[in-house]
């Protein structure tokens, strides 16, 4: 039954509960979040799904709430909050909803599940401080949505449900930013594994369009590949390619004699006419053609091979 409430508590709001009402508002946009901590309310009925509050889980009662003695955990024994419970029953359909291809609904509510919702979790539970991370600690998500709550002696009655509809605002784009980021991830891992196929034993890989490409290049082992040559605007962009996730070393830096240089110094350097910019980091460089573009990829290669 399609519920006509989304019941979460009142008073001061968290991160989990904005974040599964983000989840739930999009499946059910005609219900109303009613926020209270009303027996009335907060007891299971057919026209409603409770969420972090009630002191119950039970998904075929459709209510979800993790403050309960054996309140649930996740099959590794990590903690849930509202919001991974949510993610849990109500995650795929939500994809599926938001336009994500059905070829990638189970992968992102995994990654998201990993990457987003499992902090919110071990966050709201006490399992994990913001303090962790350190000197950013106070710009935390969950630090940041808590900053939209009324000061103390704000007394409108309505000011904490303004401060709850303005963070709801704000944690639906990050949500809606971050599915859609790991959706374009998968799209652009397909037309990278074409363009490596198109390269065969070739060290350079060439792309119709800046994309995300290194995880594709990492999960075919294309471990032969140097350089990525693509469009940009209306010029041409040549990159390195890192060796791992973290840290910036390359599998191999452009010529140290373009270093900082641009145009007609940058031409005279490289011997490439349409050679227009390379970074003094030696990781990324310009020219006005494609023409250049994978001229100067080759000399970078020869000379990366010497």
């Amino acid at each position: 039954m399609i519920p006509n409430h989304l019941v979460t508590h009142s008073g001061g709001f968290h991160a989990d509960e904005l974040l599964s009402s983000v989840i739930l508002t999009r499946l059910f946009p005609k219900a109303e979040i009613l926020r209270s901590r009303a027996k009335e309310w907060i007891t299971p009925g057919d026209d409603r799904i409770i969420y972090d509050v009630g002191g119950a889980y039970d998904a075929e009662a459709r209510i979800f709430d993790h403050h309960q003695r054996g309140a649930p955990l996740r099959d590794d024994g990590q903690p849930y909050s509202s919001f991974g419970l949510i993610w849990k029953h109500f995650g795929r359909d939500y994809l599926a909803a938001f336009g994500v291809p059905a070829a990638h609904v189970d992968a992102i509510h995994a990654s998201f599940d990993a990457r987003f919702v499992l902090p919110i979790d071990l966050m709201d539970n006490g399992a994990v401080s913001p303090s962790v991370a350190g000197p950013l600690s106070n710009l935390t998500l969950p630090v940041l949505l808590e900053t939209l709550k009324p000061v103390f002696d704000d007394t409108d009655p309505e000011a904490e449900t303004r401060g709850f509809h303005a963070a709801l605002a704000i944690a639906r784009s990050f949500v809606e930013a971050a599915i859609a980021r790991s959706d374009a991830k998968l799209r652009a891992e397909g037309l990278v594994q074409q363009a490596i196929t198109a390269a065969g034993e070739g060290r350079i890989l060439e792309l119709p369009m800046g994309m995300p490409f290194r995880p594709a290049v990492v999960k075919a082992g294309a471990d032969h590949l140097l350089f990525v040559v693509h469009p940009r605007d209306k010029d041409w962009c040549l990159t390195g390619i890192r060796r791992a996730d973290e840290g910036f070393e390359l599998r191999a830096d452009l010529p140290a004699a373009w270093a900082g240089l641009t145009n007609g110094e940058l031409e005279a350097a490289s011997g490439v006419p349409g050679a227009s910019f390379c970074h003094n980091g030696r990781f990324i460089a310009a020219a006005k053609t494609r023409e250049a573009a994978l001229a100067m990829a080759e000399i970078a290669v020869r000379e990366a091979e010497a």
